[in-house]
């Protein structure tokens, strides 16, 4: 089972009032060195940022989670679905790269640094864990989970005289990358945070206990985890950390 949430970006003029160019934030992505952490690896030192030419029209958050039923011998119906973990997050979107204006190798450099997250990083080559920097979508409010980039697909459309690309569209899929120790909450029992997750509009805590341990019930504990008193007044954009599922299913 899972869901895919599309963020779209509203036009300018969509509500009737105008934007000036001054007030347009642009969207980035930033990169991190991976450093080992539990589970996987966490954000170190920063690596710089790829920033948007045009924001992109939409992005596209997926969360699954993975169920298995065992045959029933003798029955017409399937046993009981277990609940067997929940799936990384995954993140989709469009990079938009325009060089008409100044007809320079701008929208060739900008596709290799993309396909170049896909390539690990100097300070891991050669290493036995080697890996690729992790990037972490940003967007005014919106922050998303620490993750590594699965696929970069760039689609040239415009051409100059001597074959130089002039636009180019890339779609970037990006993969939660698990690990991380959260801080030390005194109402969690000092449960370590496995991974972090996005809340995105429609979603609330008792979803993502659902989801990621089997029981709504469990809302409690991410929201004691995360230090937030109003549990029905969580903004969207707003990264939440996950406990251990031990940590939780001991837990209150």
């Amino acid at each position: 089972m899972g869901a895919a949430v599309a963020l779209s970006a509203p036009s300018a003029g969509s509500s009737g009032q105008s934007t000036s160019a001054d007030q347009i934030v642009h969207a980035e992505l930033e990169l991190y060195e991976p450093t080992k952490a539990p589970g996987g690896a966490k954000p170190g030192a920063p690596l710089g940022s790829i920033a948007f030419q045009f924001n992109p029209r939409e992005v596209t958050i997926t969360k699954a989670a993975k169920w298995e039923s065992k045959p029933t011998k003798g029955a017409a119906k399937a046993g009981a679905a277990e609940f067997m973990g929940a799936q990384p997050c995954t993140l989709s979107l469009e990079m938009f790269l325009d060089g008409t204006e100044k007809h320079d190798d701008s929208v060739a450099k900008g596709v290799d640094r993309l396909m170049a997250c896909c390539v690990p990083t100097s300070a891991t080559t050669g290493t036995p864990k080697a890996m690729p920097p992790l990037v972490v979508f940003k967007w005014g409010g919106l922050t998303s989970f620490p993750g590594f980039i699965t696929k970069v697909t760039a689609k040239f459309t415009l051409f100059a005289a001597d074959g130089a690309p002039l636009r180019a569209v890339c779609t970037v899929d990006l993969e939660e990358m698990p690990g991380g120790k959260g801080g030390q909450n005194p109402t969690s029992r000092a449960a370590a945070a496995r991974r972090t997750h996005v809340l995105v509009a429609g979603e609330s805590l008792a979803i993502i206990a659902h989801r990621e341990y089997g029981d709504p019930n469990r809302w409690r504990a991410i929201a004691d985890f995360n230090g937030i008193d109003d549990p029905m007044r969580v903004p969207s954009g707003t990264v939440i950390r996950l406990p251990g599922v031990d940590d939780v299913r001991g837990g209150r």
